[in-house]
């Protein structure tokens, strides 16, 4: 088991290395001048050939790209053209924010599909399964950042139900004392109901709407591992002990049908820790999927190179974590890693 995570280590440490790499050559080839966007229109040329000399941007790419490197080895991922901070400090703010709307996303996918397949399933009714597919197409089809704008309209704008795009808290609605950067955790350890409720009520209707996608591919998933673990032969041994068809769904058809769940999951809570781009712009969130795209408006690619990188190796630690808790929890995994 100790050398398949060595392995693994060494593969995510490549995949983070190819991700910095063709970031950064990419993001260098693309049109925009980061010294004008400082110099403004109205600076001369020595004025920007000085600002292009003091970023470092009138050396080689190569050189360039071994300073960026030796910056990433030391923690420090650069400074933001727009705005002059360090992106690593502008990452480290917006993170917390993300991390909530993504938790909140994953666990709403995972409690609905989960409960939704098991009761198709169970129950056996085609209306229910025809149900459950009927809406695990429509979710797949629908593009997340187009349910956004149309929940808001509908929930938001015409029968307020839910906050409109104001961000994690309303206006009136001082931030909890920062601890853990998730509002609903710090403002309850601060013992800040109000603040708390606030909060969990802003986050329901973006992380529902980024849940979407998610939970039409785990519920389809976990639906055929349940059919095919009740076909089975320790199922048919099980119900002729005279165990009841609950407790054998329950205690061993479910259980049994959750390791492809784990592994889905991990890999989809890494996507949506960085993937709720456009869905964080709808909605005013201020998390790393705003400050991306307000990003490259700006043309300020050492914060889009920060988190690309941010990207890859959020992928590449959830991955791991998923290999090992697969691994951990299931005896044959480990027995053909041996």
């Amino acid at each position: 088991m100790l050398n398949v995570i060595a392995k693994r280590l060494g593969v995510a440490a490549a995949t983070v290395l190819g991700a910095s790499v063709f970031s950064f050559f990419l993001l260098r080839k693309l049109p925009g001048d980061p010294a004008r966007l400082i110099g403004g229109e109205l600076a001369d040329a020595a004025t920007i050939d000085k600002l292009r000399a003091s970023m470092g941007l009138n050396q080689s790419l190569p050189a360039q790209f071994w300073h960026y490197l030796a910056g990433f080895a030391q923690g420090h991922l650069g400074f933001s053209y727009s705005n002059g901070q360090p992106v690593t400090d502008l990452v480290r703010t917006r993170l917390p924010a993300t991390m909530e709307l993504g938790i909140a996303g994953v666990v709403s996918a995972v409690l609905l599909a989960t409960v939704s397949a098991a009761v198709a399933v169970y129950t056996r009714k085609r209306g229910a399964d025809i149900a459950l597919r009927s809406a695990s197409s429509l979710a797949m089809g629908s593009p997340p950042f187009w349910l956004a704008l149309v929940a808001i309209l509908l929930l938001s704008v015409k029968f307020g139900v839910f906050p409109g795009p104001e961000g994690r808290l309303s206006p009136e609605i001082p931030p909890p004392p920062g601890v853990t950067g998730l509002y609903t955790v710090d403002a309850l350890m601060a013992g800040q109901f109000g603040t708390f409720l606030d909060a969990a009520w802003h986050l329901v209707l973006p992380a529902l709407i980024i849940a979407v996608g998610p939970f039409a591919f785990l519920s389809r998933l976990f639906r055929s591992q349940l059919r095919n673990t009740l076909r089975e032969p320790f199922i048919t041994v099980a119900r002729s002990r005279g165990i009841t068809r609950g407790s054998v769904f329950l205690r061993h058809a479910v259980p049994n049908s959750m390791l492809s769940l784990v592994a889905a999951t991990s890999m989809l809570l890494a996507e949506l820790l960085t993937g709720s781009v456009l869905v964080e712009k709808v909605f005013g969130w201020p998390g790393i999927g705003s400050l991306t795209v307000d990003s490259i408006l700006q043309k300020d690619f050492s914060v889009v190179q920060g988190v690309i990188l941010l990207s890859a190796v959020l992928y590449v630690c959830v991955s791991l974590l998923a290999d090992i808790v697969y691994m951990a929890v299931d005896p044959r995994i480990r027995a053909g890693v041996k």
